[in-house]
């Protein structure tokens, strides 16, 4: 990996990022660069098959680059967008659970472009080992999305918590990531960072606990506060959950603005949006890494669990898998994005005897991928997956014969 070093003096500047000055909304671009596909909590206003919410319908991507995919996407959209200023990673996961292709990327990109300002997004999880890598590496505007201060809350907006190994629910899972993120965000201040908060606003659930969030974080130092709407995922635990008006959201930022300055301009943007906030354009640099040629059309990128033991042949059962490797395929390339521990679906002999929320965890653990390609997979399992979208795939072979065959059927579906 490069080494994630430089000089940190680097200066503080507000004029020049959209979402720190509602004057430079108007004047500079931004760009997102969606290099970190992982995340590390699970927020019931998410669908990992859209990817994590951190900062917009948030989450949002056509692709995942590698950190060279990105320094070259950079060089396109700088080349096309005039006044180019900030380069950002949101997403479409967690930029401190992809801190190796976080960190290489701004190098990359730091080394021939000194004046572009570089920002980051976060849940906060991973602060207090990463903060002082951050100021290291000269980022000086860091966005973090705390909901709650208060861990009872926390257990309703969030699933899970995966932290060094355990993964944590409950109140339990909530408390470990609110003490992260509230001395994260204590170490990004005194360092100097302009830290600013998201508070995602959820009816019934935190909307009448964010001044308190509000009255927290002024007391640690932070820049600003952007409550914004939940835009809830499709398919995730709180669909069913109206989204708050922009109304009560505008009432609840008036109330809040007698505390600490209140972000009113947010577009909620896409993990790889590009340009002005009003004026998205990530639709025209989408889909190849360059300068596309003309009448090549650009390869679909598609995500695929597979059922492996080792990684190079497909030799386990559907309901026997207490692990998938999930690749990220685009044309006829394929890289390994994450290794995901699961459940095992069935453990009865003839019959499953497995309780129906073990089932569930397991579909939902897969419910982001396009297709799942396994040795054998029973009826029911695969039932369960095309109601989350999921194409089964059954192979008896090699792992890259399995991809090229889930890639056939997707492409059948699509044609």
């Amino acid at each position: 990996m490069m080494s994630c070093s430089c000089p940190s003096s680097t200066a503080v500047d507000t004029t020049r990022h959209p979402c720190y000055s509602s004057e430079a909304q108007h004047k500079f671009a931004r760009l997102h660069l969606p290099v970190a596909p992982r995340c590390n909590i699970s927020c019931n206003y998410c669908n990992r098959k859209y990817d994590c919410v951190n900062e917009s319908r948030p989450g949002v991507t056509s692709e995942v680059l590698s950190p060279l995919a990105a320094k070259k996407k950079f060089d396109w959209v700088k080349s096309e967008v005039e006044n180019l200023a900030v380069v950002g990673i949101a997403g479409p996961g967690d930029a401190l659970a992809n801190w190796e292709e976080t960190c290489e990327t701004i190098l990359r990109i730091r080394e021939d472009n000194k004046d572009i300002i570089f920002c980051l997004s976060t849940n906060g999880l991973m602060l207090p080992r990463y903060a002082k890598d951050i100021v290291d590496l000269g980022v000086r505007h860091v966005t973090v999305t705390l909901n709650t201060i208060d861990p009872v809350i926390g257990a309703r907006l969030y699933r899970q918590v995966s932290f060094e190994g355990v993964t944590y629910t409950g109140v339990e899972g909530a408390s470990l990531l609110l003490k992260n993120q509230l001395e994260g965000i204590a170490q990004l201040v005194r360092a100097g960072v302009l830290v600013k908060i998201n508070i995602v606003m959820v009816t019934g659930i935190n909307d009448r606990h964010i001044p308190e969030v509000v009255k927290k974080v002024k007391e640690l130092g932070v820049f600003v506060t952007n409550i914004m709407p939940m835009i809830a995922a499709p398919g995730c635990a709180f669909e069913h959950i109206a989204p708050t008006s922009m109304k009560e959201v505008n009432a609840m930022r008036d109330l809040c603005q007698l505390d600490i300055r209140q972000m009113r301009h947010c577009r909620q943007c896409r993990a790889d949006a590009v340009g002005l906030l009003g004026d998205d354009r990530s639709a025209e640099f989408s889909g190849c890494h360059a300068k596309p040629q003309k009448g090549k059309p650009a390869a679909k990128t598609y995500k695929i669990a597979v059922a492996s033991k080792h990684g190079k042949l497909v030799d386990l059962h559907f309901g026997h898998a207490t692990r998938f490797i999930i690749y990220q395929v685009e044309g006829d390339s394929y890289q390994i994005l994450e290794v995901r521990e699961v459940g095992q679906y069935c453990i009865g002999a003839d019959e499953c005897q497995t309780p129906e929320d073990n089932k569930t965890a397991v579909i939902n653990a897969l419910s982001d991928c396009d297709a799942c390609v396994t040795m054998r997979i029973g009826y029911h399992a695969q039932q369960n997956l095309t109601k989350r979208g999921v194409k089964s795939i059954e192979c008896c072979y090699t792992v890259e014969h399995g991809i090229k065959m889930a890639v056939v059927e997707l492409e059948k579906q699509t044609a």
